[in-house]
């Protein structure tokens, strides 16, 4: 758990410019937005969960192990440590490399 805190990095991942083209396949990643609640708020990718990466430590056993997951946070930093940290537990994730600075489509105000 240490090494997610510390912020180890997973080693692969994807560019947010291709993430809707992911989105858009027949068996789509969920995304799961680690940022915190305001920064979610502000807006964030249409059907992705939120969970804070403070709160996952508590809350991974909720998150979809029937498909990857694509983590995002503002830059790139914070979903990497997440991905650290899930990889760690078995589920199989990846880094949206970028994060929603470098997001190319629409956002979701709900």
């Amino acid at each position: 758990m240490l090494d997610w805190l510390l912020g180890k990095r997973s080693g692969d991942g994807m560019h947010a410019s291709t993430l809707p083209a992911k989105l858009a396949e027949a068996a789509p990643p969920q995304v799961l937005d680690v940022r915190e609640p305001s920064e979610w708020a502000a807006g964030h990718i249409p059907g992705a969960r939120h969970v804070p990466l403070g709160q996952l430590p508590e809350r991974w056993r909720e998150l979809p192990t029937d498909r990857p997951l694509a983590v995002i946070c503002r830059s790139g930093a914070r979903s990497a440590r997440a991905v650290a940290f899930l990889r760690d537990q078995g589920l199989a994730a990846h880094n949206v490399e970028g994060g929603m600075l470098a997001w190319p489509g629409p956002v979701a105000h709900d």
